[in-house]
C-alpha cells in the first residue's frame, strides 16, 4: 500500500486515503454504478499541490486520476489503487465583463459557472445539467443549449493552463503550445491535468425554455413534425426531443427549446408553431434566467443514480428511426430512463472537423440513450439500452460523441475522433509519452497506438 508520506509534505490540501472517515464520500461519483476504491485522494488547494501529484506520480510510477466534476459516465474519475487529483475544491473565477471572459478554475461546476457570469448578463455553451463538471465537458468538446448560437464548449475556450506529464505548468492558446490547444479542445483528459479554462462569453441573459409534454402515445406524429421544424431552425433556437417519464408516472414525448437570441418576441413568435403543435398536454415554455433553464433537468440525472449509456450520431431522422425510436421508448425498463434526440446545428456545425480534436460536425441530430435506475440488477437495463441502439444502428452514421462513451466502449474510441485520432496520437507522444494519463477514454501515444 501506498503510504504517500512524501507527498503529503508538498501539498497544502487534503489528502484521503481509505483510513479517513472521509473516504467513501471522497470516491463517490454521479454515476452510482461506479465503486472504485483510490490508494489515495488529493483534494489540491492550487496549482502546487496539482504539480505535487503529478510529479509524485512520475517518480514513484503510481496510477492516476483526474477529477472534476465526477460527472462521466464511465466513472473515469476515479481509479482502484492509484492516486486521484480531485480539482473539486479549486471553483475560483474572474469575470472580466470588457472582453467578455472567464478564468475558471477545473473543479467549477457549470452551475457554480453560470453563477459567476449571469452577474454579468453573460453566458457560454455548457451543457444541460448544472452538476456537470466543466472540465470533463470542454475537453470532450461539449455541447448544450447555446450550440447554434455560440459553437461547443470546447470552440469557446481561449486558452488552457495545464500541468503535463512532466510536471510542468504550460499556458495552451492559439499562440503558446498551439498544438497542444487544438488537442485539448475535444481530446479529453489525455495531456494533462488542466486547472484553468479562459472562456469567451456572449450577452445571453434571459432564455425562452421549458418542456412541451406529449403523450408518448403521439410520438410518431411529434417527432416526424419536430424533425420538420429544427430544420428551418435559426441559430439561436435549440430544440431537444426526449423520450421520458413525469412526476406523475405519465409515459411522455418531451420537446425541450431554448432559444437564446437578443429579441425575445421574435423568440416567441418562432416557437409559435412548437407549441400549437399537438397542442401538448403541458405547456412549460417561459422566459426565463439562463441560469433556470440550466437547472431544469438537474433533478432528472440526480447525484449517485445508477447509468448506463448508448449514444450515436445519426445521419437522419428517418421515419423508421422515430418508430423504432418510440417502440422501445414504451418498453423502458425504469421510470428514471431517459432517451433523447439531441439537434446541433448553425456555429457549431460551421467549425471545420479538423479545426479542433471535436471532428463531429456533419450530423444534426445524436442519440442519446441514458438508463437509468435506482439500484439493484443492472443487467436488464443494461441489456435494454444495447438492444434500443442497435436496432437503431440502420441510422447511424458511425460516430459518437466521446463524452456518451461508457466504460465498455473503448473499441469505439476511432468513431469519436475520425480523422484527427492519429494527430490526437501525435500530440499525446510529444506531452505524454509515457502514457501517464490514461485513466480516460485513452488515447495512446503514436509509438503505442495500433
Amino acid at each position: 500500500m501506498t503510504s504517500f508520506e512524501s507527498l503529503r509534505t508538498h501539498l497544502r490540501g487534503e489528502l484521503i486515503t481509505p483510513e479517513s472517515s472521509e473516504y467513501d464520500a471522497a470516491r463517490r461519483l454521479w454515476n452510482g454504478m461506479v465503486d472504485k476504491r483510490p490508494a489515495g485522494i488529493a483534494r489540491c488547494s492550487g496549482v502546487v499541490d496539482v504539480v505535487a501529484c503529478v510529479r509524485y506520480a512520475a517518480e514513484h510510477n503510481v496510477l492516476l486520476a483526474i477529477r472534476g466534476g465526477g460527472h462521466n459516465v464511465a466513472g473515469l474519475a476515479m481509479c482502484d489503487d492509484g492516486l486521484v487529483v480531485d480539482l473539486s475544491r479549486m471553483k475560483g473565477a474572474h469575470v472580466d465583463p470588457r472582453s467578455r471572459t472567464i478564468r475558471a478554475q477545473g473543479g467549477m461546476c457549470w452551475g457554480d459557472f453560470d453563477r459567476e457570469t449571469h452577474l454579468f448578463g453573460l453566458a457560454t455553451t455548457g451543457g444541460a445539467v448544472s452538476t456537470t463538471g466543466i472540465a470533463g465537458l470542454t475537453l470532450g468538446g461539449g455541447v448544450g443549449w447555446l450550440n447554434g448560437r455560440c459553437g461547443f464548449v470546447c470552440d469557446n475556450v481561449r486558452s488552457f493552463e495545464v500541468v503535463t506529464a512532466d510536471g510542468r505548468v504550460r499556458v495552451a492558446s492559439a499562440d503558446e503550445h498551439p498544438d497542444l490547444y487544438w488537442a485539448l479542445r475535444g481530446g479529453g483528459g489525455n495531456f494533462g491535468v488542466v486547472t484553468s479554462f479562459e472562456f469567451q462569453l456572449y450577452p445571453i441573459s434571459t432564455v425562452i425554455g421549458g418542456l412541451l409534454v406529449h403523450p408518448l402515445e403521439r410520438g410518431r406524429d411529434v417527432l416526424r413534425f419536430y424533425r420538420d421544424y429544427v430544420a428551418s431552425a435559426p441559430d439561436e433556437l435549440t430544440v431537444y426531443a426526449a423520450a421520458l417519464t413525469t412526476p406523475d408516472g405519465l409515459e411522455a414525448l418531451a420537446l425541450v427549446p431554448c432559444y437564446c437570441g437578443e429579441d425575445l418576441e421574435e423568440g416567441a413568435r418562432l416557437l409559435e408553431p412548437l407549441r400549437r403543435f399537438g397542442p401538448p398536454i403541458a405547456d412549460l415554455v417561459v422566459p426565463m434566467p439562463y441560469v433556470v433553464m440550466q437547472q431544469m433537468l438537474d433533478a432528472a440525472c440526480p447525484y449517485g443514480i445508477h447509468s448506463y449509456w448508448k449514444s450515436n450520431f445519426m445521419r437522419d431522422l428517418t421515419d423508421d428511426g422515430i418508430d423504432t425510436f418510440v417502440e422501445f421508448a414504451r418498453g423502458r425498463t425504469s421510470p428514471r430512463t431517459i432517451a433523447v434526440i439531441e439537434h446541433y446545428h448553425g456555429q457549431a456545425l460551421r467549425v471545420p472537423p479538423d479545426a479542433t480534436a471535436f471532428a463531429l460536425r456533419t450530423e444534426s441530430f445524436d442519440l442519446v440513450i441514458l438508463t437509468q435506475w435506482e439500484g439493484g440488477d443492472a443487467e436488464p437495463h443494461i441489456q435494454w439500452a444495447r438492444k434500443f441502439w442497435t436496432a437503431m444502428k440502420p441510422s447511424s452514421a458511425g460516430t459518437v460523441y466521446v463524452n456518451a462513451l461508457s466504460a465498455d466502449e473503448e473499441s469505439r474510441l476511432r468513431e469519436a475522433y475520425g480523422a484527427n485520432y492519429e494527430r490526437l496520437a501525435e500530440v499525446k507522444a510529444k506531452y505524454d509519452p509515457s502514457n501517464m494519463f490514461r485513466v480516460n477514454h485513452n488515447i495512446r501515444p503514436l509509438a503505442a497506438a495500433i
